[in-house]
């Protein structure tokens, strides 16, 4: 229980440096440097960058490398990122400053990996849900009160400012995550690394779990960036609604968040994994048609109450997913095969800003918001016509009885 404390306080550090990134790098980018549209688009793409470069051999590393020492590791290589980023401020150097923030992305994903394949080494099987939720709760808090605090104080407060937290929450990281105990380590396997990496891929594309939950997300965020970029045009457009409700918006989300988050942590053992697998995506749907019926100058409460649904019910699949692939996945292999869906998912997301916009651009803001439906809707046959409706208790799962091959053999290195 004090590792997974540890190992929740340098989650906290991690997410809310990674949130001030996310949520301060395009108004500074504005509002220091004069970047034009453009250069903004790249910076906030090379904060994304560093999943889709990162992931698969971040993956291997942590299949092979203590992974108490790569936390460390990436809690330094996120306070180097965020002191390169003030640097860049005091030097006003836009491309020292989009080196830097790419820099620090590279130690949340490190982190995030590794942390998920510490946990099921760290904590009982009957406890994995609440030991996930609990690493959770500090990217849905961060979720919710880093863009509220810096929407209200940006322009009251210097940008040195705001990175100098940035540096302070990695400075926290690197602080819990040097108490972290080693963890117990697979010798790892001799088979060259492209092997190993379609061994994972391997893995995620034929177990009976994996696959649906892969499909699951992948759809789920194809709709989500989309709905991120056509949600202004409708708030204003269809809605005729300030557009100061996108913001709140989203508070609304991170908020939810946090309380389907805690949900989980308390109730976890009291409901069934294939409740949540399910419901995770198809509250998801409710939340997209309610936005979809939304009537011109109705009142905001019932857009804000659709983007709590939005944030509520994923927040406790996450947990649960999060769970059952640490479950069935040998752990020796854990690391590569969460680096194959983190990839997977945060590879759509630009491909669903695209076509979000494009559909928008194309036939209108309402049309984008049925794309959005329909992409969700997606992610929740992926869920409902699969074998996660089988999936009663955490107890039933282990590598062993937890996927099955083509040819019904067990996969090996």
């Amino acid at each position: 229980m004090q590792t997974i404390s540890r190992l929740t306080g340098a989650a906290y550090g991690i997410h809310l440096s990674d949130q001030v990134a996310l949520v301060s790098v395009p108004l500074i980018a504005a509002l220091v440097f004069d970047a034009s549209p453009e250069m903004i688009g790249v910076l906030v793409a090379c904060q994304s960058m560093a999943h889709l470069v990162g992931s698969i051999p971040f993956g291997i590393l942590v299949d092979s490398i203590q992974q108490r020492n790569l936390t460390i590791a990436a809690s330094l290589v996120s306070l180097t990122g965020f002191i390169g980023a003030l640097v860049a401020i005091m030097l006003d150097s836009i491309l020292v400053f989009g080196a830097s923030v790419t820099i620090a992305g590279f130690g949340v994903v490190l982190f995030v990996l590794s942390a998920l394949s510490i946990l099921p080494k760290i904590s009982a099987r009957e406890g994995l849900a609440k030991a996930n939720a609990a690493i959770e709760v500090p990217r849905a808090i961060a979720s919710f009160v880093v863009p509220l605090l810096i929407g209200l104080y940006f322009t009251a407060v210097s940008p040195i400012l705001i990175i100098a937290v940035a540096v302070a929450a990695s400075l926290l990281a690197l602080g819990f995550t040097s108490t972290l105990p080693a963890v117990e380590m697979q010798p790892p396997a001799s088979s060259r690394v492209y092997e190993r990496i379609a061994v994972g891929g391997a893995f995620v594309l034929r177990h009976k779990l994996l696959l649906p939950i892969s499909l699951c997300a992948i759809f789920w965020n194809l709709a989500f960036a989309a709905l991120l970029v056509v949600l202004v045009p409708v708030i204003r457009q269809v809605y005729i609604m300030d557009a100061g409700a996108f913001g709140i918006g989203l508070s609304a989300f991170g908020l939810a968040s946090i309380l389907g988050t805690w949900v989980m942590g308390r109730f976890s053992d009291r409901i069934a994994p294939n409740l949540i697998l399910l419901f995770g995506p198809g509250s998801s749907v409710l939340a997209a048609l309610g936005m979809a019926l939304i009537p011109a100058g109705n009142s905001p409460m019932f857009f804000y109450a659709c983007t709590f649904l939005l944030g509520f019910g994923p927040s406790m699949w996450l947990v649960t997913q999060n769970s059952v692939r640490q479950l069935v996945t040998p752990s020796e292999r854990l690391g590569r095969v969460n680096a194959v869906i983190q990839t997977a998912i945060y590879g759509i997301r630009p491909l669903g800003a695209l076509a979000g916009g494009l559909v928008a651009g194309s036939f209108g803001p309402q049309f984008g918001l049925l794309f959005v439906v329909l992409a969700y809707g997606a992610s929740f046959l992926a869920a409902l016509f699969s074998n996660l409706r089988s999936v009663r208790s955490y107890s039933e799962l282990s590598p062993e009885n937890g996927h099955v091959l083509k040819d019904g053999a067990i996969m090996t290195e």
